[in-house]
């Protein structure tokens, strides 16, 4: 399962496909990205390389975007002793929902 975005011109944008670019960092009519492992909506930066920058509300009907699982992300690879620049990640962390699972057990262990 993964994300339900909030309004048909954010899905649209996401899910884009162009005819000519593979890549949608090199194709000039993409404009957003959604990142699955960190739950980080962006906007790309046509500058040759694969950046873009993170939003916080949907730019077409304004909804508040979930916060980014980035940071959770680093320190859940960190508490495993995994470093994300060096190690092998498991799959289970490489796509959307992971956090879901970690939010659930810490909610059994502080009960």
């Amino acid at each position: 399962m993964g994300p339900t975005h909030c309004c048909d011109a954010l899905r649209h944008h996401l899910e884009f496909k162009c005819n000519v670019h593979k890549d949608i960092f090199a194709c000039p009519d993409a404009i957003l990205k959604y990142s699955g492992k960190f739950d980080e909506y962006g906007i790309i930066i046509h500058d040759g390389g694969t950046s873009s920058i993170t939003i916080s509300y949907c730019p077409f009907c304004g909804t508040q975007l979930p916060d980014s699982k980035r940071d959770l992300w680093f320190e859940t690879m960190e508490s495993n002793g995994l470093d994300p620049w060096e190690d092998d990640i498991p799959t289970e962390y490489d796509q959307y929902g992971w956090w879901i699972a970690k939010e659930s057990q810490n909610r059994k262990n502080q009960t």
